[in-house]
């Protein structure tokens, strides 16, 4: 006995997961109940259309300029590195580390230190 399958992925009405094949040569979603006869099963096809976003010059060598103070940051950081301005100095790169100070159904606390000015400071997550 050979085990049916789906030549249908997902039913058009109510987007759940459909079923195997059923053996009077249907499918019936499970959820919503709309029946589709076989027929109808290769004509539910769905196309899509990708739009990717264009990046202009200044745009690649601001990104770039970014990743290499970053980097540079990074060499001198005692942690890893991310984006966010130190209040004392506006540096724009500051280390981190995090630790688990309160109890375990809270969240863990950050420590920042400045890249630039070596300013600490923390923020409970």
């Amino acid at each position: 006995m050979t085990t049916p399958i789906s030549n249908m992925d997902f039913c058009a009405s109510c987007g759940s997961i459909m079923p195997v094949l059923q053996p009077n040569g249907g499918l019936t979603c499970y959820t919503c109940t709309k029946s589709y006869p076989v027929d109808e099963l290769d004509a539910n096809e769905v196309h899509y259309v990708l739009h990717f976003n264009s990046v202009d010059a200044d745009q690649l060598e601001t990104e770039k300029k970014r990743k290499k103070k970053r980097k540079h940051a990074a060499a001198e950081a005692e942690g890893p590195v991310v984006e966010r301005k130190c209040p004392k100095c506006g540096n724009d790169v500051m280390s981190y580390a995090t630790l688990q100070l309160r109890s375990a159904d809270e969240g863990q606390t950050v420590f920042y230190t400045c890249t630039k000015c070596k300013y600490k400071e923390t923020e409970n997550s």
